[in-house]
């Protein structure tokens, strides 16, 4: 396999390092992809993002059917939002916001339309971090 002068063990570590560079440059490119725009950043970032997005379509996707009986949706969605955890503060407040404007249209009783307003507000920001996840 080597000649001489070690020219085939020179090649056969080039081409174990060609390898390796190529498959650190395709990692590292990949770790930063993100299914939301918001989430790019570090991969443990995104992986909370997509985590807590899962748990808020879980919630909203809860509780009494949103056409049939907006206000009982509102009411069942106030205490489960406010209870989903996450460490990303524009999702964090996202998801507050959203509670909030619940509990307005909720005390509303579904007749206030600055409450219905700030519900569709706080449902498209949140589609914006969370694809889905108030559709």
């Amino acid at each position: 396999m080597t000649n001489r002068d070690g020219a085939g063990l020179r090649g056969a570590a080039g081409c174990a390092s060609l390898v390796l560079a190529v498959w650190l440059v395709c990692a590292c490119a990949s770790s930063g992809a993100s299914t939301s725009a918001h989430a790019a950043g570090s991969p443990g970032r995104s992986s909370a993002i997509q985590l807590t997005c899962e748990q808020v379509s879980a919630v909203l996707s809860d509780g009494p059917d949103r056409s049939a009986d907006p206000v009982g949706y509102a009411e069942a969605q106030i205490l489960p939002l406010r209870q989903i955890k996450t460490p990303d503060r524009p999702l964090r407040d996202t998801i507050t916001e959203l509670a909030g404007a619940y509990q307005k249209f909720f005390a509303s009783n579904g007749k206030s339309s600055n409450a219905k307003e700030a519900v569709t507000v706080a449902s498209n920001e949140l589609n914006s971090i969370c694809p889905g996840a108030a559709s």
